[in-house]
């Protein structure tokens, strides 16, 4: 059914050379006309240099063996470019493969750059022409040697941008040529550079996540974990907003049948994601064995769906009539009691099945009392701690209050003597670590000169600022200062408060 076709959503957010598969599958399930198929592989390969494979589609299309004039005009542009750009990047080309001279390239790109300018006589032109050269092979559908010049390309290229386009090609000229293992290489290291890059707009950044979760459906339903790495990738926080915000369409490939206790409509609902899966060319995907062709997600999703109706079904009755529940799973008599005996005997269900009456009996599934009190109670102590934290908090604003005013501290009446506050501020400010030992403090300086902060600090009354309570109360007055011999950076420094005798 074409109604449950999402080509026009996902081919947007992909290399215009990954449609390809996607239209061989639609045509192979004959949900569109094949002509309006090859109309629109002809409209994709002229922004191709596919010119050779355009001209066979249109043979098949038309039923002839000319083909139009432009087709022959555009092929003799193509092989002159092809041509030029080889020429251009000969030099590169041929260092390449001399396995003598590959050997003289080390792990510093500024090394290697200086190291073919000095003997080889290569520089940045020859190096950019390499990038030509693969994106114009990667064009004409050599993805084969696109992938090594590209690979080549980037473990020579200083332009971090161009390094990152050079990525994307060779990641779908992987995934073209089926090398799935390398090309969930080639897309976790392009999910670090995404994650990491600094984006001009937090668009494009979400633009990119959108393209990468699009490109890596081809790699996870081809990859034997490949289902536990998508809802891994398309669960988190970054990539899931980036579905809700801007690609919907692939929540598809992360549903499942839930129906609030409309069994009908979960019936219903079943035959419809069917329908979309064996549409689907990524959910769609057949595996063939001998003679036999399944179709494993499909069978999967199934399975599930009806275990999840039947297990709703059982919260609500305690006998089922077996030709009712063959309705509702979409089976017939037979099938229906084959598969609750397979449930009931690998023991994901309790019951009896009555062959007189033609009914299940479930069996009673009382929740254990000492479970659900470990459940209720496991997150106790993390809840009371912060709750205790935040009582904390609260008493020490509220005695602050009533204090002198802001900048002051006493060490008595504040709980929480830790200090993090911003070293940009001040001397007074550039405490990153108060630790209360007696009326002895550790102050950890940082970036500070331990001789100003004596000068500034030492016999003057000063405040110091708690980063928790905001308000502090008394003034504190320092009367020592020695140098820490086991901490270079920091001052030990006796304190007394104000209202203390000297």
């Amino acid at each position: 059914m074409a109604s449950y076709d999402l080509t026009p959503r996902i081919a947007p957010n992909l290399d215009r050379h990954l449609v390809f598969p996607i239209l061989e599958f639609l045509q192979e399930r004959q949900l569109y006309p094949d002509e309006e198929i090859l109309k629109s592989k002809i409209e994709l390969l002229s922004q191709t240099n596919m010119v050779d494979y355009a001209m066979d589609i249109h043979k098949s299309l038309y039923h002839t063996e000319d083909v139009p004039q432009d087709m022959v005009e555009r092929r003799a542009e193509v092989v002159a470019r092809l041509k030029a750009l080889e020429e251009a990047a000969a030099p590169l080309v041929t260092f390449l493969l001399n396995p003598s001279s590959v050997q003289e390239l080390r792990a510093d790109k500024n090394y290697n750059l200086q190291m073919l300018n000095d003997r080889y006589q290569i520089g940045p032109e020859q190096i950019e022409a390499l990038y030509q050269y693969a994106k114009f092979q990667f064009e004409c559908g050599n993805y084969s040697g696109a992938a090594d010049y590209l690979y080549q390309y980037r473990e020579l290229c200083t332009n971090s941008e161009r390094s990152l386009s050079a990525l994307w090609g060779k990641l779908a000229a992987e995934i073209l040529m089926q090398n799935w293992d390398i090309a969930l290489d080639e897309l976790n290291r392009l999910k670090e550079i995404i994650d990491s890059k600094n984006f001009s707009s937090p668009l494009n950044q979400v633009q990119s996540r959108i393209w990468l979760m699009n490109w890596s459906l081809f790699i996870f339903f081809n990859n034997e974990n490949g289902r536990t790495q998508i809802i891994d990738l398309f669960n988190q926080d970054k990539y899931l907003n980036a579905i809700q915000t801007n690609a919907p369409h692939l929540l598809q490939f992360l549903a499942c049948v839930y129906v609030n206790y409309d069994f009908d409509g979960a019936q219903k609902k079943m035959r419809e994601c069917e329908e979309a899966i064996l549409n689907d060319p990524f959910l769609g995907k057949r595996v063939e064995e001998g003679n036999f062709s399944s179709v494993p997600l499909r069978d999967e999703f199934l399975e599930n769906a009806r275990l999840f109706i039947f297990e709703t079904y059982c919260r609500i009755h305690r006998r089922i009539d077996m030709g009712v529940l063959a309705e509702k799973l979409n089976l017939n008599y037979e099938e229906a009691e084959r598969w609750i005996v397979n449930l009931i005997r690998t023991s994901k269900l309790e019951a009896k099945i009555d062959s007189k009456s033609g009914t299940i009996l479930i069996e009673p599934n009382n929740p254990n009392v000492y479970e659900q009190l470990i459940d209720h109670t496991k997150a106790l102590s993390g809840r009371t701690y912060k709750l205790v934290t935040q009582v904390r908090a609260v008493l020490c604003r509220g005695l602050n209050h009533h204090a002198m005013g802001p900048d002051r501290l006493d060490p008595n009446t504040c709980p929480c003597f830790i200090d993090r506050t911003d070293p940009n501020l001040s001397f007074k400010a550039a405490l990153t670590g108060m630790h209360r030992k007696d009326s002895l403090f550790l102050l950890s300086l940082g970036c500070f000169d331990r001789v100003a902060f004596a000068q500034e600090f030492i016999g003057k009354p000063r405040g110091y600022f708690c980063q928790t309570c905001r308000f502090l109360p008394r003034p504190l007055s320092l009367s020592a200062f020695a140098i820490n011999t086991n901490a270079p950076d920091a001052v030990a420094i006796q304190v007394r408060t104000a209202n203390q005798s000297e």
